[in-house]
């Protein structure tokens, strides 16, 4: 087992123990979960539940105003009620609402308004996302104006310049200063696995942001090809509940970006529940990073209801 020396923000040194990851064996233990399946209205009431998890997204160059809003709607009403009353099932439980809106801090005012009077979260993408690579006045006068612009939930990015070159310290330290910027909004740390590589050096940054501060931690920006997958994913919650065990501090998980069933999904919530147990399986300590998911996601539940699928142009497409 190999150990990091980093310096804590009070000058006392943090000793991080980072054990050895048996690459075929994690590749292994994934793989057992994509056999997993649920039936009948137990698989029902997990569709539900996944939808409560799920973080709607745009980050893009093209987002406007009107977008934002229109993804807020799908948020707080991801099923028009006229869908379940062209198909006689009135008396249905309603959809849930999702869990948050992430937008690019410009975009936080539209979505707090649109959002207003709900218990949606609004989270956005700081830090110079996806890059991370500005210096760190930047990152924190960007985090700052997302937070003061009403952002409950703060994204970042980790440099992985600098982690790659092994100045770990610096992403400590870039982690616990823009924690410090939060107050207290939430704090979600991207890694962005793809780049990383190996399930070491996964399991190294994830043991270096959760010890700065991080609430949440998340596999991808959802920009490179590389995303979310079940190895890595597996990976991040054994650091996560190897922390808890230190520390007695409950640290959530986001897997970001491609996720796109409600069948892959699944496999995600069985993992976590038998590597974490039940009490991760909530909004507060597990989301999804995955808009497109939402729509299988209702798809599937129409199917359970009506016993055929709904055509695909009855959801929106953001």
């Amino acid at each position: 087992m190999k150990s990091l020396v980093l310096k804590a923000n009070n000058g006392v040194s943090l000793g991080i123990e980072i054990p050895a990851i048996d690459t075929v064996g994690v590749n292994e233990r994934a793989q057992f979960f994509t056999k997993r399946s649920i039936k009948n209205q137990s698989k029902l009431d997990v569709l539900y539940e996944i939808i409560k998890m799920i973080d709607l997204t745009t980050l893009e160059g093209s987002d406007t105003p009107q977008k934002v809003n229109q993804l807020c709607q799908k948020a707080k009403q991801p099923l028009p009620s006229y869908i379940f009353e062209e198909m006689g099932l009135n008396d249905l439980p309603s959809i849930p609402s999702t869990a948050a809106v992430c937008v690019y801090p410009s975009l936080v005012p539209v979505a707090k308004k649109a959002l207003e009077g709900t218990d949606i979260n609004i989270a956005s993408v700081a830090t110079s996302f996806p890059s991370g690579q500005v210096p760190m006045d930047i990152k924190t006068q960007d985090v700052s104006r997302a937070v003061e612009f009403g952002a409950t939930e703060i994204d970042m990015v980790i440099n992985r310049g600098a982690f790659l070159s092994g100045d770990y310290q610096m992403v400590y330290d870039e982690i616990t200063a823009v924690k410090k910027t939060c107050g207290r909004a939430h704090l979600k740390v991207i890694l962005e696995t793809g780049e990383i590589g190996e399930f070491d050096k996964v399991r190294l940054a994830s043991d270096i942001a959760m010890y700065a501060g991080a609430d949440f931690i998340k596999t991808s920006t959802g920009k490179i090809p590389s995303a979310a997958n079940l190895p890595v994913t597996l990976v991040m919650l054994n650091a996560i509940k190897d922390y808890y065990v230190a520390t007695g501090i409950k640290i959530g998980m986001k897997p970001a970006g491609g996720i796109k069933t409600a069948k892959q999904a699944i496999h995600y919530l069985c993992m976590v529940n038998e590597t974490l147990g039940p009490e991760w399986l909530t909004p507060d300590l597990f989301r999804f990073g995955a808009s497109s998911l939402l729509n299988d996601v209702l798809k599937q539940i129409l199917k359970q209801y009506s016993g055929h699928y709904y055509y695909d142009k009855v959801f929106s497409l953001d």
